[in-house]
């Protein structure tokens, strides 16, 4: 199967859709915060992030989903800088501050041309949002050198439907989060205004470019939607809401991701509603509304925790 961001080189589109993105920087516009600074003068904004595209980190990554891990990993590129400051983040020591290295559209296509070159099933671009353009440009010069893997959209979920309508054609597998219910706690611990609003019909779009989900001969997805809920103490993260608006509003056969393993990273420790783990009967109760709604596809986790990066090839480019 190929992605299709090889039909759209092949007819322009790909190179137009990034042109036109990358004009946004200049009085950027990428995402609901609009900070309309100039980027491409070196001036940042909320994401602390340039004309360039800053990469922490990248690997062949074997812990995520089933379908999007395989056997031979997901080729991840962590991405600094964010569209959100959650107060829990655990990758705030490269989210929340300028660590990693700028790379160039020559740069950041060579690493992802790496990342095939070692097996990996797709490029997985882990928060993408205030880079898409650099990733866009990076795809223009890395199809002609090979590049054939699909690419994996891995956002918060903190999008501007307009931009994700953008990407019809040429993304085809989207890994949104549904982070919250209720903007109030957005605002309160991811300083996101209307994150309810923007989550949802950002999502609602990247449904109705993927709709049929599409699977390879050893069940690796090449095409479709996933979303991850990660369960929040106290119900912050209003399971039941979400799960409620996938069941009514995208599909019963929408493939979700339950997550387990909030550890109270960062500021969390000092926010007494956040400086606890789950309970088990908060997990439980989480996996019993995807019953309730009939969401049967996806994952559960068996086991709490932080997800383990050890033993996996992690290559920072400080």
């Amino acid at each position: 199967m190929e992605p299709s961001y090889i039909s759209s080189y092949k007819s322009g589109k790909l190179k137009k859709t990034a042109d036109e993105l990358w004009a946004r920087l200049e009085t950027c516009s990428l995402c609901p915060r609009a900070c309309t600074i100039n980027r491409l003068t070196g001036h940042k904004g909320f994401c602390k992030t340039g004309s360039k595209a800053r990469v922490y980190s990248y690997m062949e990554h074997k812990g995520e989903e089933p379908v999007i891990s395989g056997t031979r990993g997901s080729g991840t590129i962590f991405f600094s800088g964010c569209t959100l400051a959650c107060v829990y983040c655990q990758n705030y020591k490269f989210s929340q501050a300028e660590r990693g290295k700028e790379l160039d559209d020559l740069g950041l296509a060579e690493l992802m041309i790496n990342l095939q070159k070692k097996g990996c099933h797709n490029i997985n671009c882990v928060t993408p949002t205030h880079v898409l353009p650099q990733i866009l440009k990076a795809l223009v010069v890395a199809v002609p050198k090979g590049l054939s893997i699909p690419i994996v959209y891995n956002t918060s979920g903190y999008e501007l439907p307009e931009i994700i309508s953008k990407l019809d054609g040429i993304i085809d597998i989207y890994l949104p989060d549904m982070r919250y219910a209720d903007d109030s706690k957005a605002l309160a611990y991811s300083f996101a205004k209307n994150y309810v609003y923007y989550n949802r019909t950002a999502v609602q779009e990247m449904f109705t470019q993927v709709k049929k989900t599409e699977f390879d001969g050893d069940g690796i997805m090449h095409k479709g939607l996933i979303i991850r809920h990660l369960v929040l103490p106290g119900d912050i993260s209003g399971t039941e809401k979400t799960c409620e608006f996938i069941s009514h509003n995208l599909s019963k056969e929408t493939y979700i991701s339950l997550m387990s393993q909030y550890t109270p990273f960062y500021k969390a420790a000092t926010i007494p509603e956040l400086s606890r783990r789950l309970t088990n009967e908060e997990y439980a109760h989480a996996r019993d509304i995807l019953e309730k709604f009939e969401l049967e596809n996806g994952w559960v986790q068996e086991s709490f925790g932080a997800q383990d990066f050890a033993g996996v090839n992690i290559e920072e480019i400080e």
